[in-house]
């Protein structure tokens, strides 16, 4: 028999830089975002939450939240940059998630809130709090073309933050 079994992982971009002016798309991370999105990638290889594909919202914060957290992840997943991912409401997340190859095993989303919040609940039945370098795992044994409304379950949630200092 052929494993089915599927992973998405779901990432919140990390902490933007609020006092840069502009478009809130071109807004960049912070120093503590710098400091906290490779903790994500290393908290994801550590808990071997890989992914053949990395699709990712076209706002700065969350590029560069990818830029900073691939390095850290096992192999060499492909990264598409989509712009369906920028703002996205739930039903957007669940179109792109329908949009997935039925050859990719493990998807990771890097993106906002609130949508990401409300996509892990609807696809889990489980509600979190995803705060910036937050991490959800999801597995599933559907498809990607299936995900709908308890679709998977929660495996795994995580906000990575360094050691508190001495």
């Amino acid at each position: 028999m052929r494993d089915r079994s599927r992973a998405l992982v779901v990432v919140r971009h990390a902490k933007s830089d609020r006092t840069v002016t502009g478009a809130d798309h071109d807004r960049p991370l912070a120093a503590r975002g710098r400091h906290e999105a490779p903790l994500a990638g290393e908290w994801l290889r550590e808990h071997g939450a890989g992914a053949d594909l990395v699709r990712c919202s076209t706002a700065t914060r969350a590029r560069q939240t990818g830029e900073l957290l691939l390095p850290e992840l096992p192999g060499s997943p492909r990264i598409e940059y989509d712009p369906r991912l920028y703002g996205a409401d739930t039903a957007a997340l669940l179109e792109v998630v329908h949009d997935l190859a039925a050859e990719d095993r493990g998807a990771l989303l890097i993106a906002h809130n609130p949508g990401l919040e409300e996509l892990v609940e609807l696809l889990t039945g489980t509600s979190i709090e995803l705060k910036t370098s937050g991490i959800a795992v999801l597995r599933t044994s559907g498809t990607w073309a299936e995900a709908g409304a308890g679709w998977a379950e929660l495996a795994a949630h995580a906000t990575p933050r360094p050691p508190e200092r001495l």
